[in-house]
């Protein structure tokens, strides 16, 4: 089988498993740069080219698409799916996923529980909007931000409203939650491969920071799911259209909340903390996939 993988950067953890794992199973593998990609489009004949070369008879591409090239890494992989290439993730899924409103919005629709979010965007409206949500702390976060950037805990309706001004004077898209001081600092990554939880991961906040993201110096271990939690993560999964995917949840004193959907998810924490390969469960899932 031929594999395409959508990666910025072939050096990446992620990026290097999923080739060492691919060519382990006896398939071919290329690294491919969206922004090096480049489309014709005409009826009943649509192309695609890297560097110069026509790509063709690709079975599977994964994306790997970071928030940076969304629109373009997006339009690279529907051009491949027109062509009639597998991938678990299409694109209209990866942008679902990418967008934090729009996903919440469909998960919210399909009844599944997460912390109270509200969305507002006249500065006459600011009061109004916090009242919707209660009193603080809130939590401020950009819509399409990544690995905890972009995220800000107000303790004070003063403080919620001084950031909500400063995201506006950037003209930047902002959510604000509820904060869910139970959790502790502390949040799960439930890894989704093919509407199936294969692993997951505890990941705690590093002292005096809220986030519990890797890349904000928190840490992770292994940790068990209890049947809500792994149905959760399952019907979120599905609720956006991806094969895989990672969903984080919050522990919550009215149950497991989801927190956000990742369409890209980091495989060096998971695979570190839990042990589990869940890089030769993703080939695995394209080896059943791409074939039929």
């Amino acid at each position: 089988m031929k594999i395409a993988i959508l990666s910025r950067n072939a050096r990446l953890y992620s990026t290097q498993r999923l080739v060492e794992v691919a060519r382990e199973r006896g398939h071919v593998v290329r690294v491919l740069d969206p922004l090096r990609c480049y489309v014709r489009i005409a009826p009943g004949d649509v192309a695609i080219r890297y560097k110069g070369k026509p790509l063709k008879d690709i079975d599977a591409v994964i994306p790997r698409i970071g928030t940076t090239s969304t629109f373009y890494g997006t339009a690279v992989l529907r051009q491949l799916e027109m062509m009639g290439v597998y991938t678990p993730n299409p694109s209209d899924a990866v942008l679902r996923a990418r967008d934090k409103l729009r996903a919440l919005q469909i998960l919210a629709s399909q009844g599944l529980d997460m912390p109270v979010t509200v969305f507002g965007d006249n500065p006459d409206d600011t009061a109004d909007v916090l009242a919707m949500l209660g009193d603080p702390p809130h939590v401020i976060k950009l819509n399409e931000g990544s690995q905890g950037t972009g995220v800000v805990l107000a303790e004070k309706r003063s403080a919620s409203q001084s950031v909500i001004e400063a995201f506006r004077g950037l003209y930047a898209n902002f959510l604000v939650q509820e904060f869910i001081g139970e959790a502790n600092g502390s949040d799960l990554r439930c890894f989704v491969v093919g509407g199936k939880v294969v692993a997951a991961m505890q990941r705690d906040a590093s002292p005096g920071d809220f986030r519990a993201n890797l890349h904000r110096g928190g840490s992770a271990q292994s940790a068990t799911l209890s049947t809500e939690e792994r149905q959760i993560s399952i019907r979120a999964a599905k609720a956006l259209g991806l094969g895989i995917a990672g969903v984080d949840l919050l522990r919550s004193r009215r149950g497991p909340l989801i927190l956000e959907v990742n369409a890209s998810p980091g495989l060096e924490g998971i695979e570190a903390a839990t042990g589990v390969d869940v890089s030769g469960h993703i080939i695995k899932h394209l080896e059943q996939h791409a074939r039929k």
